[in-house]
């Protein structure tokens, strides 16, 4: 059995998960998660580098994301589960606040139409590939969930642009793409039309 653990002792089960309900996956320290966290980080106790849309199906449980091995798929809970726990990180529930629930069949509807799509290493939008925030706010786009922002590589400790950033856009013959729109998982988590709900334990 999947139970979701919140503060005071509480516990949910997966029959009081709900579709459309947002997986955010907690950010390492160090590689691409940490470089995606040092540079999108806005609150100390929220770090997150990943995020998926649950849907939930007759008697299984889905979640709806674009996972960089696989691009833009649709797994089991479970499954994402294994893929994406660590000993370090967590799995965080938010939830789409009352009034904003009408979005969900259309996002979710939305999400399957773009399975398939392959990753979106560069995380410049384009409209052939996808990656995880980015997919999520496109699911959504209709209904104005989330905002697209100027990104920014810059790591807050040093004012400067990150150096993992820098080497990894200079692999891919690219310029850091300072200031161009996108969306990242810590900006989704940030949102005032969700709420957050429980840690997910398997």
């Amino acid at each position: 059995m999947i139970t979701a653990q919140i503060s005071f002792g509480q516990t949910i089960n997966t029959e009081s998960l709900k579709n459309g309900d947002l997986i955010f996956v907690g950010a390492e320290k160090e590689n691409l998660s940490g470089a995606i966290n040092r540079v999108t980080q806005r609150d100390k106790n929220i770090s997150f580098d990943h995020i998926g849309l649950i849907e939930m199906n007759k008697d299984t449980i889905f979640v709806l994301h674009a996972s960089a091995k696989q691009g833009s798929i649709r797994e089991e809970i479970h499954v994402f589960y294994d893929n994406q726990k660590t000993k370090e990180n967590n799995l965080i529930i938010y939830r789409l606040k009352s009034e904003n629930q009408k979005a969900i069949p259309q996002a979710i509807h939305q999400a399957k139409e773009m399975l398939g799509k392959p990753y979106n290493w560069s995380y410049i939008l384009q409209e052939d590939s996808y990656y995880c925030s980015d997919f999520i706010e496109r699911a959504f786009r209709t209904f104005h969930i989330f905002q697209l922002e100027p990104m920014t590589f810059i790591n807050p400790a040093t004012g400067k642009t990150d150096e993992f950033w820098i080497d990894f856009y200079h692999k891919q013959n690219l310029a850091v793409p300072e200031g161009k729109l996108g969306c990242n998982p810590n900006g989704l988590a940030a949102s005032d039309k969700l709420t957050k709900v429980a840690e997910l334990i398997l």
